[in-house]
């Protein structure tokens, strides 16, 4: 699938076990949102995500839906990298109306400096990264089988079995498809090396 001509970017598929790397960013509603606001969670899920994406519009419902699914379970935050300047469709009130229309009970965050993108090695929108009571990454890869291209069901299954291993103390096995989407938008000079 292309995007703006460009073919579709794979996650980088950090490491497992890596740790959480810290944040603190400003929400689509002014609030300011760190790390640390979501530790003491059994899990916590972040996600790059855009307003643009026809990836991320494929599945910003199921999304909504999983985050709701495992309220009180998962703290789940959604991240949106994308340079604003050269893509005004993923400013703050345009995710704003993505978060209504698909449900977003979470907060979604604004990383305007792209150095959250960086730190988590964040390559796509979407990008999950799952990691486990002690910030640990149990699971980054895809939301499931879902693209604009094809007609499978959006029913996040390959997250929700990550999500479920984690809460049940388990190990998420290791053969994890990479995420698929948009490349992150870049402004000049800050691509990754």
């Amino acid at each position: 699938m292309a995007d703006n001509g460009r073919m579709a970017v794979s996650s980088f598929m950090v490491p497992l076990g890596s740790g959480a790397p810290e944040f603190d960013l400003p929400s689509i509603d002014g609030k300011r949102v760190t790390l640390g606001d979501l530790k003491g969670a059994p899990a916590t899920l972040v996600v790059f995500l855009s307003n643009h994406c026809p990836y991320v519009r494929r599945i910003e419902q199921g999304i909504g839906a999983l985050a709701a699914d495992y309220e009180g379970r998962v703290a789940t935050v959604a991240i949106c990298s994308n340079d604003v300047e050269r893509y005004p469709d993923d400013g703050a009130a345009h995710l704003a109306e993505q978060a209504a229309r698909a449900g977003f009970g979470f907060p979604y965050l604004v990383d305007g400096s792209q150095e959250v993108a960086h730190a988590y090695r964040a390559a796509c929108t979407p990008d999950f990264f799952l990691y486990d009571a002690d910030l640990r990454l149990a699971y980054r890869g895809e939301f499931d089988d879902a693209r604009p291209s094809n007609q499978v069901p959006v029913t996040g299954a390959s997250l929700r079995r990550a999500i479920d291993a984690v809460l049940a103390g388990q190990e998420v096995p290791g053969d994890q498809a990479p995420s698929l989407g948009c490349g992150i938008k870049w402004k000049p000079g800050n691509e990754p090396a």
